[in-house]
């Protein structure tokens, strides 16, 4: 009794408990329903705001975009047109008057000339960087096919010329057309008006050649006026196109060359015209008053010369050192160009020399203070893994590169590498590869070994200046259905950062990134495969969202029944050294903002415009002003004379001191600036701490081939049918005869503006890279 007993009570107790469980269970529930009916509208319509906001915004960031895109497109097209009206009868009769008409202004002539010939380059670079700066990185929608894409496709593939696009080839047609426009113009008012040099006796055909002669230096003042600005870095116009640094090079080698051509026209004919006359003792060494100085011609000849010579790909491959200091002769080249042209041709070349100081400032300023190297691995295929650190904020593209200086082998020496990490991965290091062939690297390398072979657990800092990353300011290259990689021995560099990109992006929805690629890997040893090491986890376990297929060719090498998979394990096993971070706390920050470096050079422009217009107020004014106080009454004619007596190279030297203390006053300031971001934002060097990418599902089998070299046309063909997608983004790092391969094989697979229209058929879309400058 008593256990039934206590058994009733407990069931009462029980029930009891029940009902208030369930009055609770009712309670709660009814208050979640009260909840979502009450709140949930107030969620909607918040959601909807958020939703109607974001897009206001994208719509708001659009529109600023086409209007800073349009404005950009009227500054470029006008000042061309400035250069072709130049050379016109109308428009040097309507400039001379407006000169005259500024002399009484406060800007004078040479403030006029500043804003119509130079300042338009500036405001370019300026509306540009604020454009870059608004632009998303991500890329958001994919390729959109239309007739256009079809021009930046190779259309010219040889050994000789290389790869050209008809874009290429269209703006080099142009650009030789008005070269032609230029020089008929000007020769022909010259013949109209031929007037005998006073102190040459010429005959006349002598003084129509010394004509055409001097009229080749107008062609070479156009090359110069464009020749700086291909190989500006953090002030790079060339991204707005889509254009990277080592693609752009190659212009900076077109125009130098050109220009070099038209000054040995024009510097060798006006020498044999003075030997023919026998005046050349007389005039070679004159340093005149007024007008064109012949000295200082003849030295930035001789500068040009040597530099030119001293970058051929026979020196400059071997010689990379002799290469690298003679370039250093632009200086030289520049001031001298200055007093031999005069100020008012000048500053029709002064916009991109104002661009590429200040250029070259900011980056020497970018690569203080130094960095150490946080751990290198050495790889059995003679290369090295370089780790550094860098800023959590500091994001960049993949194909980014960074420009490098080691002091304790090279005070003065910089080289470009490939990184091949990626920032949405890796927040706090970034790391390059690099091939010990040349003097420099291989020193690198034998410093590494030799801390490798001591066994000490860490080894010396080793202090590192670093310069960058430059790269796309976008990641539109990417926006395709289907990627296909062609890399080439230490080419492969640039892709293990934009397969690390894209596998990282694969969990966002936010971003279109291909879902099938296909990595197509020459070497000439099994052993450089290693380089695959940071992506091997990618390879050998694949992941369900997208397909990653690699098809390595050993082309040096005879073997059979081995896969990739037991090569990558082999080879996995690399040797590994860290060293000591004491003497240096500061990691990577890289370049500042484009926001930043566009107010940075209004600031500039406006510090020389006001030295400028002070300084010749002070000098060439002065000098007006005594002239015309010794002749109270004097003619407008006398006046002129009276001014054009006064030395030349006063307004050169003018120019020259206002660019120094424009460049030195905004060097200043960004190193203040620079400097108090220091000291607010000191990071701690950080061992590598990189998310992990997920990875997941069955492992599929990739393609190793021996003794062989692929077939581009028969993998071309493949492609499409292996992956699927009909827009195809073919991207190539390699030696050229390579790159020239496979341009070939898109430019018979992809042929003309149908098939791009055509969007069921597969286009192949030609990208190539270059892991060299």
């Amino acid at each position: 009794m008593p256990v039934t007993g206590t058994l009733e009570r407990w069931w009462v107790l029980g029930s009891v408990d029940r009902q208030h469980m369930s009055q609770s269970f009712y309670l709660l529930v009814g208050s979640i329903f009260f909840f979502i009916k009450r709140f949930l509208p107030y969620y909607i319509n918040s959601r909807d705001i958020f939703q109607q906001r974001f897009k206001k915004t994208n719509m708001a960031r659009s529109t600023l975009l086409a209007v800073l895109k349009v404005l950009m497109i009227l500054i470029w097209a006008g000042w061309i047109s400035l250069w072709i009206l130049k050379s016109t009868n109308p428009w040097t009769k309507r400039w001379k008057e407006a000169e005259d008409n500024a002399r009484s202004t406060v800007f004078g002539y040479y403030g006029l000339n500043f804003a119509v010939y130079t300042f338009p380059v500036i405001a370019l670079a300026i509306i540009g960087l604020v454009y870059l700066h608004m632009l998303p990185r991500e890329p958001r929608i994919r390729q959109a096919r239309n007739s256009a894409t079809a021009l930046f496709n190779p259309s010219v593939v040889n050994t000789f010329l290389g790869i050209l696009s008809s874009v290429e080839i269209l703006v080099v047609l142009l650009f030789l057309m008005f070269l032609v426009w230029t020089y008929y113009m000007r020769i022909s008012n010259d013949f109209k008006k031929l007037m005998p040099v006073k102190s040459l006796k010429l005959e006349i055909w002598q003084l129509k050649y010394l004509r055409i002669a001097t009229r080749f230096g107008l062609l070479a003042e156009a090359c110069l006026a464009l020749l700086l600005l291909p190989i500006l870095r953090g002030l790079s116009l060339f991204r707005l196109l889509g254009i990277q640094l080592e693609v752009s090079v190659r212009y900076h080698i077109w125009l130098g060359t050109a220009m070099i051509f038209f000054a040995i026209v024009h510097g060798g004919s006006t020498l044999l015209v003075w030997g023919i006359s026998h005046h050349i003792q007389d005039e070679v060494w004159k340093w005149q008053k007024t007008g064109r100085i012949y000295l200082a011609g003849e030295i930035t000849f001789v500068t040009g010369l040597v530099m030119w010579i001293t970058s051929l790909p026979q020196i400059r491959r071997q010689k990379f050192e002799f290469f690298y200091y003679t370039h250093h002769l632009y200086i030289i080249f520049l001031i001298f160009f200055l007093f031999h042209a005069g100020d008012r041709h000048f500053y029709m070349v002064f916009g991109g020399i104002f661009l590429f100081g200040l250029d070259k400032l900011l980056r020497i300023l970018q690569s203080r203070p130094e960095t150490c190297i946080l751990s290198a691995q050495v790889f059995p295929c003679k290369a090295i893994e370089l780790t550094l650190p860098k800023d959590p904020s500091l994001k960049f593209t993949p194909t980014s590169v960074i420009f490098m200086r080691i002091p304790s082998i090279s005070n003065f020496q910089w080289h470009s590498f490939s990184i091949t990490s990626s920032s949405s991965v890796d927040d706090h290091t970034m790391s390059v590869i690099i091939k010990c062939e040349g003097e420099w690297t291989s020193s690198l390398c034998h410093t590494i070994q030799g801390d490798l072979d001591s066994h000490t657990d860490q080894m010396k800092c080793i202090p590192v200046a670093i310069e960058g990353p430059y790269g796309p300011a976008t990641m539109n290259f990417l926006r395709y259905d289907s990627l296909l990689l062609v890399a080439g021995g230490i080419g492969i560099t640039p892709f293990l950062s934009i397969l690390q990109e894209i596998a990282s992006g694969q969990n966002s929805s936010r971003y279109r990134f291909p879902s099938r690629v296909q990595l197509v890997y020459v070497v000439k040893s099994s052993q450089d495969l290693c380089l695959l090491n940071s992506i091997s986890s990618l390879l050998l376990n694949q992941s369900h969202k997208w397909d990653l297929k690699l098809k390595a060719f050993v082309t040096q090498e005879e073997r059979s029944g081995v896969t990739v998979r037991e090569l990558l394990n082999d080879l996995s096993s690399v040797q590994t050294v860290r060293f000591s971070t004491k003497s240096s706390n500061y990691a990577v920050h890289g370049p500042e903002s484009s926001l930043w470096l566009a107010g940075l050079i209004a600031v500039s422009s406006i510090v020389f415009l006001v030295f400028l217009i002070c300084l010749s107020r002070i000098f060439i004014s002065f000098e007006k002003k005594g002239g015309s106080s010794e002749k109270l009454m004097i003619n407008p004619s006398q006046k002129m004379v009276s001014k054009e007596k006064s030395p030349s190279w006063v307004a050169d030297l003018i120019i020259l001191a206002s660019f120094i203390i424009a460049i030195a006053s905004s060097t200043l300031l960004a190193s203040i600036l620079r400097w108090r971001r220091l000291k607010k934002e000191i990071p701690p060097v950080a061992p590598n701490q990189g998310k992990a990418i997920e990875t997941r599902g069955p492992v599929e089998e990739h393609e190793i081939h021996f003794g062989g070299r692929p077939n581009f046309e028969e993998i071309l063909s493949k492609f499409p049918n292996e992956t699927g997608g009909s827009d195809i983004g073919v991207l190539v790092c390699g030696p050229e005869t390579m790159k020239i391969s496979v341009a070939s094989s898109c430019q018979h697979k992809s042929q003309g503006l149908r098939m791009c229209v055509e969007k069921k058929k597969p286009y192949f879309r030609f990208h190539p890279l270059n892991f060299t400058l």
